[in-house]
């Protein structure tokens, strides 16, 4: 018996001459533990006993290590062996010859290791002529990547334990003589790319579920040929024509293929025979053509789904033959109906479907009237879809007998007339959207009987007459939509007790009274539109308790009285419109706590007094304030300045002297540099400019008036984002040159320092991964620099957006791009300059992905001493050094730092403010406890799942990097790399990557 480190056991690898005793032990160990085993079985039970005593007391005097192989690579050996057992042919003696424990497996044929760890990765057995089986074992080959059984003879079934290789990625067990069952453990098989089972015998194979998976290419013609029973190869990415011969598969009971990119056009051949179909669903495809005629023979069909294709023609109207019909899903596609008849005729054969329950034929040119024969459905329809079909005529009365129905969807059509008052036979509805027809009349208190209504959709019609009361006896709605309507009557009491109505919109009706106080009661409301009635009298305090309320407006009434305080309280609010009204007061500064209000619009009123300065108000433009005479503050604003009252408090006047002495001096300190700054567009440069790179200075003077046109006078379409400093706006020059101006907030003192720090700047750097600064245009209430427009956006929208996505060699581009930036910054200037805000909104693209750097607004001109102390950190949470952080030192290590952890994010597509890093954990943590085997487990799979699949060298090239940026993070400054010393690793590690592919 062969002992765990190898053919000569640990035994003669460690012995250890102490007295010179243990060598002897081991050796006499080792002979016992040959005992021949039927010696030992042979003896009487007390006799076993004692000789398992024996081994037992002589086991202790083992040594405590063993420098043979671990205990994770002793797993994958004996994992081989096992497969080794199971071979009962081997023509080559290979495996017999060569699978000896007397060498390490890593260099058995056919089996290849990690370097790091020595686990096994691959195991290519391909034509070796082995016959044998697949043991379960091979399942603990936890890290096997490839695995390769092709041409040879294995025979029996494929054991479950196949699914537990979680790495595996190609999976080929072609040319066998394999009964083809795949086990439904294959499911966990997440990163498999590539499985080939050709040639095996199929006989068995009976349902091939391979759902959910990123199967590529088409579906090959052969598999029409298989005795199937079920096909399901939905949710993947297979392409080319609907193969036809899965239509000759006469005895398949479900064709499962949604979710695709198929295309082509069903088989139209009547002779087409598919008696025990049940199933047949290739909805989300790219399929094309008409409606076959062979689908009225499917007797058995239960689902239909053709739903989501590009499929043309009439409906077929034979659908009554298909008396076991359970679902037809025919929407989205361009249906029309029977050029014969002004109804849906189809609608009438489906009433011998009596087991139908649900019926979807929304959004296809149908142009017909619902049949009155529409209430013959079955008694089991729960869900009637006919939305956006180009219905017209009247809703039948009969639409009543539905009973069992919960969701009816006919909105976006021309439907006429009255809501039949027979909706009160809808007692299980749950959704009645009609929205968008040219309903009249009024909404009928009938509705007030489905009492199980949730979704009430009524919007866009032309509905006339008071709100029903007894809508307020509808504890389950949750979403009324009145608007666009002809509405006119107070708003019902009852409503506003509806405390789990989420959404209430009635915009655009002619409602008139008040807002009462018991609006209040509406705790779960996140939106309420009231704009554009005739509504008036105060606005209630009570609104300040709809905690949850994302959207609130009152636009176009007459509300009059002031805005109330306790709106400040409302802490959830992203929009809230007051505008055309008639409000007076002031605008409360409780208002500045609203930190996620993005809109906001008091327009058109009679307010007074200064505009709120702190919270979301610093990025509020004048169309806001527009037409209030009272108003005043910022320039920006259009509106005057406040005057500043006199203060008798000789505390006050000495706090204004503190604020306004600084001020007056910062004041002449700007007109002197706007002059020193003009002086210097003319002046020679003397600051070194890289050789590579053009002399460019500063000289385009672009005017005000200029900007003012270029942005649409800085209109919000033209707004590209918000930072610390003020808004950039995206502009066109009139000789066609694209930019973006960055305006800078003058009411910070900050963003005055961060004006005079660009400028002082952008007059000597140029380098190709530093945003372009164009020109800067100053005066004494207005200062903008005018940059390089990057068409691509920021790297932060390329990470997070499921738009786009950013491969493996793009992020190691922009990576280099951006530590080439920062490398120049800290070593190529002559002061070292550091940016203090290095995070992926901050790193722009440009048409050729190439990455620059922005937003120099807290950059810091370091001397010769190498490092500042300032008094406040304006870095971003995240990202900010410790020491930057708590002691507010300044040093280009604290650049460092921030790139190290914007590797980590680019790599993991993690933010380091992400909801799982909390306690302890941190992004930093996780990648240190990732390395140096389970880095690969963390990353963005999108730079891994796309058409070069994954691969070794991509697992090198991510744990360099992740190293590389733990070097860049650590605790102290001193111990981190510097831009030099990063750089040419970087690119060292894109040209490995390049030269292994």
């Amino acid at each position: 018996m062969e002992g765990p480190c190898g053919s000569n056991g640990c035994f003669t690898e460690n012995r250890v001459d102490t007295a010179g005793h243990l060598s002897t032990q081991l050796i006499k160990l080792h002979l016992i533990l040959h005992f021949d085993f039927d010696f030992i079985k042979n003896q009487s039970v007390m006799g076993r006993v004692w000789i398992t005593v024996l081994v037992s007391m002589l086991l202790m005097f083992l040594p405590k290590k063993c420098n043979g192989i671990p205990r994770s690579n002793f797993t994958d050996q004996s994992a081989l062996l096992a497969f080794k057992a199971h071979i009962t042919f081997d023509p080559q003696n290979i495996l017999a010859r060569e699978w000896s424990t007397k060498t390490s497996f890593c260099n058995w044929t056919g089996v290849s290791c990690s370097l790091r760890r020595q686990r096994v990765t691959e195991l290519d057995l391909s034509s070796m002529g082995l016959v044998g089986t697949v043991p379960p074992q091979l399942g603990n080959l936890s890290f096997l990547q490839y695995l390769t059984l092709y041409n040879n003879s294995f025979h029996g079934y494929l054991p479950s334990e196949i699914g537990n290789l979680r790495r595996l990625q190609i999976l080929d067990i072609g040319s066998n003589k394999l009964p083809l069952v795949i086990p439904e453990s294959f499911g966990n098989l997440h990163k498999l790319e590539e499985l080939r089972f050709d040639g095996n015998d199929l006989t068995e194979l009976k349902s091939l579920w391979l759902p959910y998976n990123n199967f590529t290419g088409a579906i090959p013609e052969e598999i029409g040929s298989l005795p199937m029973l079920e096909l399901n190869l939905g949710v993947n990415m297979l392409s080319g024509d609907l193969p036809r011969s899965i239509f000759n598969m006469t005895s398949i009971k479900r064709i499962i293929l949604p979710f695709n990119r198929l295309s082509g056009s069903m088989p139209q051949e009547s002779s087409i025979n598919l008696p025990n179909l049940k199933e047949l669903q290739l909805n989300m495809n790219d399929i094309t053509g008409s409606m076959p005629g062979f689908l009225r023979n499917l007797s058995r069909l239960e689902i239909l789904d053709l739903s989501f294709n590009k499929m043309t023609g009439n409906v077929l109207q034979e659908f009554g033959n298909l008396r076991a019909l359970q679902g037809l899903f025919l929407e989205y596609n361009s249906f029309t109906n029977h050029p014969s008849s002004q109804t849906l005729d189809f609608i009438t054969s489906l009433t011998n479907c009596r087991q139908l329950k649900k019926l979807h034929i929304g959004d296809n040119p149908l142009d017909g009237m619902l049949p009155n024969s529409v209430g013959n459905l079955s008694r089991f329809l729960t869900n009637f879809h006919a939305y956006t079909s180009k219905l017209k005529g009247h809703i039948p009365v009969e639409i009543g007998n539905l009973s069992s129905l919960i969701v009816l969807s006919l909105q976006e059509n021309s439907l006429v007339g009255p809501i039949p008052t027979t909706v009160r036979g809808l007692r299980k509805i749950q959704v009645l959207d009609l929205y968008k027809n040219k309903l009249n009349g009024s909404i009928p208190s009938d509705v007030c009987l489905a009492r199980r209504l949730v979704d009430l959709t009524l919007d866009n019609n032309l509905l006339s007459g008071e709100i029903p009361s007894c809508l307020g006896n509808l504890t389950s709605l949750r979403n009324l939509y009145l608007h666009f309507n002809k509405l006119s009557s107070a708003i019902p009491m009852a409503l506003w007790s509806l405390k789990d109505l989420l959404i209430l919109n009635l915009h655009s009706n002619f409602l008139y009274g008040s807002i009462p106080p018991q609006i209040g009661e509406m705790e779960a409301a996140i939106g309420i539109r009231l704009s554009s009635n005739q509504l008036s009298g105060n606005i209630p305090s009570t609104i300040g308790s709809l905690q949850k309320l994302i959207k609130f407006s009152l636009s176009q009434n007459s509300f009059q009285g002031s805005i109330p305080e306790a709106f400040g309280e409302l802490t959830s609010l992203e929009l809230l419109d007051l505008s055309q009204n008639n409000l007076s007061g002031e605008i409360p500064k409780s208002l500045e706590a609203l930190r996620y209000l993005k809109y906001f619009n008091a327009s058109f009123n009679g307010l007074q007094g200064e505009i709120p300065r702190g919270g979301p108000f610093a990025n509020f433009t004048a169309s806001s304030f527009i037409m209030n005479k009272g108003l005043c503050g910022p320039s920006r604003l259009q509106v005057p300045p406040c005057s500043i009252e006199s203060r008798k408090d000789s505390k006050t006047k000495s706090r204004l002297l503190r604020f306004s002495l600084p001020a007056a001096a910062s004041f002449l300190l700007v007109v002197a540099f706007i002059f020193l700054v003009m002086g210097c567009r003319r002046r020679y440069r003397k600051d070194p400019i890289p050789e590579a790179l053009p002399v460019t200075a500063i000289q385009r003077r672009i005017s005000y008036l200029e900007l003012l046109r270029a942005t649409n006078e800085f209109h919000e379409t033209n707004l590209l984002g918000t930072g610390s400093f003020g808004s950039v706006y995206q502009g066109r020059l009139p000789d066609g040159l694209n930019v973006a101006v960055k305006i800078f907030n003058l009411q910070l003192q900050r963003a005055f320092r961060s004006f005079d720090t660009e400028c002082e700047i952008l007059r000597n750097i140029r380098h190709r991964n530093l945003v372009k600064i164009i020109c800067s245009c100053s005066n004494l209430d207005f200062k903008a620099l005018v940059l390089e427009y990057m068409p691509k956006g920021s790297l932060e929208k390329w990470l997070y957006s499921h738009n786009y996505c950013l491969d493996i060699i793009q992020r190691v581009n922009i990576m280099i791009d951006v530590a080439s930036a920062l490398e120049y910054l800290h070593h190529g200037y002559s002061s070292p300059v550091v940016h203090c805000d290095l995070k992926p909104s901050n790193v722009l693209l440009d048409e050729d992905m190439v990455a620059h750097i922005c937003d120099f607004g807290m950059a810091k001109l370091l001397g010769e001493s190498e490092s500042i102390a300032q008094t406040r950190t304006l870095a971003t949470i995240g990202y900010i050094a410790p020491e930057y952080g708590l002691d507010g030192l300044v040093s280009t290590k604290i650049d460092v730092y921030s790139f190290g952890i914007m590797l980590m994010e680019m790599l993991t597509r993690k933010r380091p403010t992400d909801e799982m890093f909390e306690g302890e954990m941190s992004l930093k943590r996780l990648i240190k406890e990732s390395l140096p085997d389970s880095a690969i487990d963390i990353v963005d799979s999108n730079m891994l799942n796309r058409g070069d699949g994954y691969s070794l060298k991509k697992e090198h090239c991510v744990t360099s990097i992740m190293e590389l940026a733990l070097q860049c993070v650590n605790e102290s400054p001193e111990e981190r790399m510097t831009m030099v010393e990063i750089l040419p690793r970087l690119k060292n590690i894109k040209a490995e990557f390049l030269r292994d592919s």
